[in-house]
Order: C-alpha cells, then structure tokens, then sequence
C-alpha cells in the first residue's frame, strides 16, 4: 500500500489576495479551479515546478468571519533554493511574522494568517 500527500487546503476570504500572496511569496501559479455554477464556492489549487504538492485555496461567498486553519502552530514549509534573497523578498513585502535565527528559519504569513516556514534547502 502506498500514500501520496498531494494537497493542504486552506480556507480564504479574499481569493485574490491571497492568489497574489502565494503568485510573488513563492512562485506558485494557479493549475486548476473547481466549483458550483452558482459560484457559491471556489477550490483553486496553486502549485510550482519545485515539488508534486498543491494548496487548496477554498473561498466561500459570503464568510466574513476569519476561518481558524489549525491555529498558528499549525504551518506548511517551502525549502528554498536562496535563503537571503527569499528573506529579502519577505521583508519588502511586509509578511515576515517570526524569525528564528539559532535555528535557520522563519516564518510568513498569507493574508488569511496562515503561517508559512521558510527553511533553506540543504
């Protein structure tokens, strides 16, 4: 038997911010988008060429109300290939929200507060 860990979701308010976010954050692209006709809800999935995993993006029309993703100790991880420059990047766009230097890493935060670790790639 064999599982493959292929997406996370996580819940959104403001769609397009938050495809802005992960677009100039991360390099990661929209693949695909499902939903009703009605458009009463949307799950956009955004991935890169760096690994096989997405997140799912899920909006509702009509939440106003901040979603709970897992509260802030509950994170996703990009390894990434230039650490000072994705730092660099991080800091001009305002969303570093917790540095860890003894240990190598920080984290962001999407427009929804979901918490992202930034790791180098080793």
């Amino acid at each position: 038997m064999k599982a493959k860990f292929v997406h996370r979701c996580t819940h959104v308010l403001d769609k397009e911010a938050t495809i802005k976010f992960y677009q100039e954050a991360l390099g990661m692209k929209v693949v695909r988008e499902m939903g009703p006709e009605d458009g009463s809800w949307t799950n956009t999935f955004m991935a890169n060429d760096e690994a096989p995993f997405e997140i799912e993006l899920t909006w509702n029309r009509g939440q106003v109300e901040p979603y709970d993703n897992g509260g802030k100790d509950t994170h996703i991880a990009f390894a990434v290939d230039d650490f000072d420059a994705f730092h660099e990047l991080h800091e001009k766009m305002g969303c570093i929200i917790r540095e860890n230097p003894r240990m190598g890493l920080y984290f962001i935060a999407d427009p929804d507060d979901q918490w992202i670790e930034i790791i180098p790639a080793k």
